[in-house]
């Protein structure tokens, strides 16, 4: 069974993972450390885990696997719910997978040194519009479908 798990913390695209599992009927669960209110559809799900760093991430990865999705930023979570065998969509639309997801680590992993050499170099990404929104509804969409499929 297909299950779309989001790493809710951070997650600016809750509302629009929301209508892509009511409308395929997908399970959904919100992964969290709190500060969430328990969801009203009978779909989602919120998973409230211990305090403390990465212990969102390290409990979707155990809980992922063929067939699911999951929703997340964390290039590094990408990479284990990748390797246990789920699709992964990050927030603006973007599929990882197997193939991109090393290139991608690795210049996340190149800015994080460059930032600690330069104090003064300057990090921040754009803006999220309702481009960013709609791109990311359309690929969730088609993602969990073929998740479904099979």
């Amino acid at each position: 069974m297909t299950t779309l798990y989001i790493d809710a913390d951070a997650c600016p695209v809750k509302p629009e993972a929301e209508r892509v599992a009511t409308r395929l009927r997908v399970p959904m669960v919100l992964v969290c450390n709190g500060g969430l209110r328990p969801p009203a559809n009978p779909l989602v799900t919120l998973k409230i885990v211990a305090e403390g760093p990465d212990e969102a991430d390290k409990w979707i990865a155990d809980q992922c696997g063929p067939g699911d999705v999951v929703v997340t930023g964390d290039l590094p979570l990408a990479d284990r719910c990748l390797k246990a065998g789920a699709r992964v969509v990050t927030h603006d639309g973007e599929v990882l997978s197997l193939a991109n997801i090393g290139p991608r680590l690795a210049t996340r992993d190149l800015m994080a040194d460059l930032r600690a050499s330069n104090p003064f170099m300057q990090g921040g990404g754009a803006s999220f519009g309702k481009a960013d929104r709609a791109r990311f509804l359309q690929v969730l969409d088609r993602e969990v479908g073929a998740a479904l499929r099979g």
